[in-house]
This record gives C-alpha cells, structure tokens and sequence, in this order.
C-alpha cells in the first residue's frame, strides 16, 4: 500500500472542520471565481466497500454535471478522471456511482466538482472523501456498528451528534449502520423541557422536520437534515456506512396492517404509499448499491476480505402484517425475511468461506418489542413473548438456526439496534425451548442519537442469557436525550493473525462498557 502523508485519523479531523463544503482539507488546484457556482450541500458519502469497488455519493444545489476524480494519494498525482454523470431535480440533485477496478487493501481518495448545466464555465469548488477497499488477504479489521439516527424529537443541539464523532476517533475500516437511519415520523421543536429543569435545545432545525413526512421531498428532508451535522458529515468523509433500513425510515411499527385513519398527522393514509416514497428517498439518499434482479432491495452481502463476510438482512419489506404473531405453520403472513430473502441467506452463508459472518439485523431476536407499547400487545420484533415453542415469526429464526448448525456454517455473529440501549446476549440452547442450534452472540447498540429506552423482556425460546446490559434505571425513566449520555455503539476488531474477534460495547463519550473475545471454531 502506498504510504500516504496524511493518516486517516488527520483526515478525520480535516473532514470534521470544515462543514458542508470542502470537506477534505486536501491541496486543491485552481477552480472558476464565478460568483453563482454550483456548490455541494450535504457533504460526501461512500459504502458498500469490497475489495475492488466502492459506492460513493454527493449532492448539488442545482443541475450540474459532476466530475470524479479517483486516487490512491491524497494530492490526486495521476487520477484516474471518469466519465462525468449529470445531477437533477428527478434525484433531488443527488448523485451515486460505483468506483470499480479498485486495487484491494488500499486507500482510496475521490473527489468531485461540478459544472453548472446552465452555464459550463460556472464550477464548483471540489469536494473530497477518501475510503479504504477491502483486503484480499488476512489483515487486522475494525468496524463500527450502532442505530437509531435524530428520534423521539432530539435533533442537532449545539454538540451535535457526537457519538459519529466519537466513531470517527477509531478510524474503522466502514461503520455499519443497523437502521432507524432516519425518523420520518419524529416531528421536532425548538425546545424541549428536561426533566428536572433545562430545555434540550435544537441549534439546527428545517421545516421539514416540523411535522411527519409523507411527501417524496419530506423523506428526502429527513436525510437532509441528518447531513447538517459536522459529525455526520466528518464520518461519511473518511469512513464508508453500509446501511440498512427499519420502520422509522417510513413510520412507526409499520407493515400491512398499519392503519393511520385515526392519525391526524398524516393526510396520506396508504401505508403503501408512503413506505413507497421512503424507499425511493432512501436508496437516493445513500450509497447502498443498485440490485438490477429487485430495484430497491436493501438486504445483501458484502464480502470484507478472507475473514468477514457481512450479510444485511431486511426485516421490515417482506413481513407479514403485525399482529398476535401466534400462528402454528410457516405462512407469508408469519414470516418476516420472506421465502425468497431466508433461501438467499441460506444459500450465501453455506456459500461463505470467509471466518466470520456477520448476521446484520434490524431488530433483536430474542427481545420482545411489542406492536403496541401501552397495551404489550401484537409482535414488532421476531419474538411473540410467550416464553413457549416457536410460533409466528419464530418459525422462520427457528428454520433459519437449525439450517445452520445442519449445515455445518461456524462463526455466525448477530449485530442488531432498534431498541435504544446496549447489550451482549448468548443465545445457549440448553436454556431454549426450542434446542435444535448452535450456540450463538447477538450484539444490540444504540442508540447513536436519539431517546435512550428500556431495558426489553427477554422471549426464551431461543435461550437468551444476559451477559451484559446499560440501559436507563427506574430512576432515570424513559426517553432520556442525548446529553444524558446513554449513547451507544460498537466495537468489532478482528486480529489478521489469530482470528480472533473482540467485540466492545461503548458510550458516546468513548468509555469502553464490555469487551468479549471470541475464538473462531475451526472446520474439522
């Protein structure tokens, strides 16, 4: 790899600096002094990193043609120049594009400009972000996982996001985004009054974060206001987010059965709609990759080298509605990955010869996240609460964990959020009532920057063992905001020579709160 004079963690803080334009800091040739010159507005953005290509992403105030330059250093010396793509109101202005025929284990510079299409001779200032590609050979590895992004009204205060900072400080190798990117239904204020005195104040707030999004233009707000935060923008700069998708990108505990006759914040009250408009403005709005065999399908591997394969599940677009979640047979209307998405991830984790495979979710197996809070009543999550055999949604986890203990697939890891606190879980078939799988982690954290809650029941037909919890006390209650620190992500370093993956649970001010190392098992 090339030594580069600027380290990753000098990046960081050059990105962190400098705001919404101009992100990178770098040494930067003569540009147009035109004083209408298109300008980029939300920063820049990669993800979906393997060893040979990369998605990245930026957006522009106008229509533009954008220019892309790509590098292995960071004065741009030989830059592979690509073919311009052209930004316009159809995408909001935005623009995405896989970088291919990358060299693995190297870090990757990018940078663009952008062209009036009104006016040619009108050029933006550049802007630049930097990833690194996936190894082709057994290398140490960090990622960082959490969820749960600007909910329950606590936007950008005057510390902003800080945990995407406190992220950024580890420099990982691509930070796994475990859904809630967005809360489309958290409507904010001005202010908020603390319990106990004192008002959370919002510095940074947008119309469209006044009310519930319903419009494709609202949606796209959502992400737009999350890009105002110098933490956010610092992170995407120097690290790739592979992202994946829950309810709050569309509205609460959504699936067929939602019904908003009686919510008076919606005028729109198709579920389909507007799950439909979310959809459209989330692959717009981030660097998950194109599937041409299902436009707009989230769930999907990425191959991280010879130790880790990460496999992103959706739990949400396949599901049957929400309901009892009692039924004794495997129907659409029990499942929630769907027939087509479970024979994929079957066929991709026997397929797997990476060590590691991580099972990215969006919700938590064996916690039960009721449908309907006030009453703990209707199945959210997979896990009905019945403490009893699998049923309902249950059945498709329970088929799913004897194919892999059948099939001989070691080294599976859950990485989960949703339920706003932190927690290591052991899943020990001897403790199960349903017994027919190997012994399992699930990792829960978050939430990044929104409400801490909890803690959640536990369902035993998996047999979860509590290993460690930081969740809100009685005392504390629920909701708590950011500034009471119970902000949350996750750790996974995974040593190229041993094999070894150590997992920490952290808080947003970077105090490590659990560590375990686990030992691959090793194919007879």
């Amino acid at each position: 790899m090339n030594k580069l004079s600027m380290t990753r963690r000098a990046f960081v803080s050059s990105a962190s600096a400098v705001g919404l334009v101009g992100v990178s800091g770098l040494a930067l040739p003569y540009y147009s002094r035109a004083s209408q010159r298109p300008a980029f507005t939300h920063g820049v953005q990669s993800g979906d990193v393997d060893a040979t290509s990369g998605m990245v992403w930026t957006r522009t105030d106008r229509p533009s043609r954008v220019m892309f330059e790509v590098s292995s250093t960071e004065n741009f010396a030989n830059a592979t120049r690509l073919a311009p793509l052209d930004t316009s109101p159809a995408s909001d202005y935005t623009v995405k594009r896989l970088l291919t025929d990358l060299a693995s284990d190297q870090d990757i510079f990018y940078r663009m400009t952008a062209a009036d299409l009104a006016d040619v001779n009108a050029v933006s200032e550049p802007i630049t972000g930097r990833f690194r590609t996936a190894p082709a050979s057994r290398r140490d590895i960090r990622f960082a996982w959490s969820g749960d992004t600007a909910g329950q009204g606590w936007g950008i205060d005057e510390t902003g996001m800080k945990t995407y900072a406190t992220i950024g400080k580890h420099t990982p190798d691509f930070f796994l985004h475990s859904g809630d990117t967005i809360y489309a239904d958290g409507a904010m204020k001005d202010e908020v009054d603390l319990p106990g005195g004192g008002k959370w104040k919002n510095a940074v707030l947008i119309d469209g974060k006044r009310k519930v999004a319903e419009t494709l233009d609202e949606y796209r707000d959502q992400w737009k206001y999350n890009m105002m935060d110098r933490n956010v923008l610092g992170l995407s700069a120097i690290c790739p987010t592979f992202y994946q998708w829950d309810d709050h990108e569309v509205l609460n505990n959504w699936s067929d059965s939602k019904d908003l006759s009686a919510d008076n914040r919606y005028t729109e009250k198709s579920i389909h709609v507007l799950a439909a408009r979310a959809a459209r403005a989330f692959h717009e709005m981030t660097t998950i990759r194109y599937e041409p065999s299902e436009p707009g399908r989230v769930y999907r591997k990425i191959a991280y080298g010879p130790l880790l394969d990460v496999f992103f599940l959706d739990m949400r677009s396949y599901r049957g509605p929400n309901g009892p979640d009692m039924q004794d047979e495997m129907t659409p209307q029990s499942r929630m990955l769907g027939e087509q998405q479970t024979k994929w991830l079957k066929r991709e984790l026997a397929n797997s010869k990476a060590t590691w495979k991580i099972i990215a979710a969006d919700m938590p197996l064996g916690l039960v996240v009721w449908d309907d809070g006030a009453k703990k009543a209707g199945a959210e999550a997979v896990s009905n609460g019945d403490n009893d055999a699998p049923k309902g949604r249950e059945l498709e986890i329970a088929d799913l964990l004897r194919y892999i203990k059948n099939a001989g697939i070691g080294n599976t890891v859950w990485l989960t959020a949703d339920v706003h606190y932190t927690a290591a879980h052991y899943y020990n078939p001897d403790k199960a009532q349903f017994q027919d799988f190997n012994p399992f982690w699930e990792f829960v954290s978050g939430p990044i920057h929104a409400g801490t809650f909890g803690p959640n029941d536990f369902d035993m037909t998996f047999g979860p063992e509590l290993k460690f919890i930081k969740a809100p006390t009685a005392e504390q209650g629920q909701n708590l905001p950011p500034s009471a620190g119970l902000q949350f992500f996750g750790l996974v370093d995974i040593n190229g020579a041993s094999e070894q993956m150590t997992v920490r649970l952290m808080d947003r001010d970077d105090n490590e709160l659990y560590k375990v190392t686990l030992d691959p098992v090793r194919s007879a």
